[in-house]
């Protein structure tokens, strides 16, 4: 038999665990295990451009999608900033006399 001051302190465990979580579980968005905030893998491919790492995840995932477009997205950055500067020395060159 389970006495009462066991029965609140379950409860009252129960109820400051429900005010401490301020974000809904996993299974409460309906998220599986490899379902990770993607955003994660998107900045992880931006930044290993810059370090020139390779792909971490598995071919096939999702997680390997978003890293390798958050890869793309600062190759293009980066080729941006390097057809900008080359249009600038030129014009340099040929405007500076």
């Amino acid at each position: 038999m389970v006495n009462s001051s066991t029965l609140l302190l379950t409860f009252n465990y129960k109820e400051t665990t429900m005010i401490k979580r301020k974000f809904k579980t996993r299974q409460e968005r309906g998220l599986g295990k490899y379902d990770a905030p993607l955003s994660l893998q998107y900045n992880q491919g931006f930044s290993a451009f810059k370090r020139n790492k390779n792909n971490p995840f598995g071919e096939n995932t999702m997680q390997a999608r978003e890293w390798q477009r958050g890869y793309n997205v600062a190759y293009f950055v980066k080729l941006e900033r390097v057809k900008d500067a080359e249009s600038r020395r030129r014009s340099e060159k040929i405007h500076a006399r």
